[in-house]
């Protein structure tokens, strides 16, 4: 008899496992949320040991022709004007804007395509669990060998298997709006970024001509929940007065069907697993939009759980396994950029200018390879198992 997981979450990281536990010979389950399929959302980037997962995968191609035409991320000034540029050439193409740039939704489309073995079952969550017996919102109940949260930093099974987000969701001081918003100021394949003190704006292209993928983050100490719509105003409190293209970003912001008001946390935990439960990607460490590597920790953690579930008969050993080989990379994933919060929102003008000046100080010729080696070759830093039931190119029927 095959062995049988549910996995929650439908994004990446699920997918991904989905498609290698079926590899492994599992049948899967995936549940979420969500009514269907999520489309757009934010870019995401593939880095180091994700890209070669998915490259393990044969997707390489399907994702590469649906990535963002991008040029690099350039730091403006109030009239618009490239004050410091980094050029996705300038680091290899792993800068802070990578060679490979694709949308959220578009990567998990892509996943999912390629995983119609797996039961995928939408407008549903896991409300309790038991041993091997997992309960779902609509009252059905399922008996599986292994239970996955892959659903986001803030997991309901996280929540069900280790208890409050709160013991685990660790704010870093500041919150973000995401949304697409019409380009304003055409970036033909730029990500544009404008500071002020404790606020920033940022712009970047969108695979829709004419629109962008805009965000507005803050400084702030942790906010009490609130409803969209004063989710809304909020932001606009904070972003008042600001300069540059910031008050038609607002105002696209107030009717942007795709809001997202979150704060800038991470995901930190002593370990991913209990009993037949384990979390991967941001469910169990989420690394924040600072590192820039939260997909790759999801493509290569669903790697993993997959390859060591394969590699051991006893789910408690192949658990113990996951969790050392992810451990060291995980530490050095969620290892923040200098500066941590304040890198990203500087408090002062002095330290904007600083943070400019550094960007053109780290593309220079003479410092690029040390650029690259300091502060982006994080996503290269494990060693991927050749697992022989994921790479030797059989698929199960």
């Amino acid at each position: 008899m095959k062995r049988t997981a549910l996995v929650s979450g439908a994004g990446i990281a699920g997918p991904a496992l989905a498609y290698w536990l079926h590899r492994q010979g599992f049948a899967v389950t995936v549940v979420e949320a969500a009514p269907g399929p999520r489309p757009g959302g934010q870019t995401v980037d593939l880095r180091g040991a994700g890209r070669t997962v998915i490259e393990r995968m044969g997707l390489l191609p399907a994702v590469r022709a649906a990535c963002l035409d991008q040029e690099g991320i350039a730091y403006v000034d109030a009239a618009g004007r490239h004050r410091a540029e980094m050029r996705v050439e300038d680091l290899g193409g792993d800068g802070i804007v990578s060679e490979f740039e694709i949308l959220r939704g578009d990567l998990a489309r892509i996943l999912l395509e390629a995983t119609p073995e797996a039961e995928y079952l939408y407008g549903r969550t896991v409300t309790a669990l038991d041993d091997r017996l997992v309960t779902l919102s609509d009252g059905q109940q399922r008996e599986v060998d292994v239970i996955v949260g892959a659903d986001g930093p803030h997991s309901g099974v996280r929540r069900l298997a280790f208890g409050p987000e709160e013991r685990f969701v660790h704010p870093l001081g500041g919150y973000t709006a995401w949304f697409t918003a019409p380009d304003p100021v055409g970036l033909a394949g730029w990500y544009a970024m404008y500071n002020e003190p404790g606020r920033v704006a940022s712009i970047r292209p969108d695979s829709t001509p004419g629109q962008a993928k805009a965000g507005l983050s803050f400084l702030s100490d942790p906010l009490p929940r609130m409803t969209q719509e004063a989710a809304r105003e909020l932001v606009a409190q904070k972003m008042a007065g600001m300069g540059w293209v910031v008050p038609r970003l607002v105002e696209s912001m107030r009717t942007a069907p795709d809001f997202l008001l979150d704060l800038v946390g991470q995901v930190r935990m002593d370990g991913w697993t209990s009993g037949r439960v384990a979390l991967v990607g941001d469910a169990g460490y989420g690394p924040s939009p600072l590192t820039g590597l939260g997909t790759s920790l999801a493509l290569v953690g669903a790697y993993v759980l997959a390859g060591e579930l394969g590699a051991h008969g006893d789910v408690a050993d192949a658990f113990a396994a996951y969790e050392r080989r992810m451990r060291p990379y995980v530490t050095l994933g969620q290892t923040l950029p200098p500066g941590g919060i304040t890198g990203y929102l500087p408090r002062t003008d002095a330290a904007i200018r600083n943070r400019m000046w550094t960007m053109r100080l780290m593309v220079s010729r003479p410092l690029r390879g040390l650029s690259r080696r300091l502060f982006f070759s994080r996503a290269e830093t494990i060693d991927l198992p050749a697992y022989p039931e994921l790479v030797s190119g059989s698929r199960p029927g």
